[in-house]
């Protein structure tokens, strides 16, 4: 009941997409060694699920 809404312009909210519109083109040209290392697990998988932990 106690909740605080709060009003964001439609410019606010223009330039928050455009924000992350830029970091997900900026993620597409030059991933991150993380997304780079679970792309590569996930093409080198072979999806059995298998695991060499024990």
């Amino acid at each position: 009941m106690g909740e605080i809404i709060r009003f964001i312009s439609k410019s606010e909210r223009e330039r928050a997409r455009l924000i992350r519109e830029a970091r997900a083109n900026y993620e597409r040209i030059f991933p991150s060694a993380d997304s780079a290392d679970a792309q590569g697990a996930a093409v080198d998988g072979d999806g059995s699920g298998a695991s060499s932990k024990p």
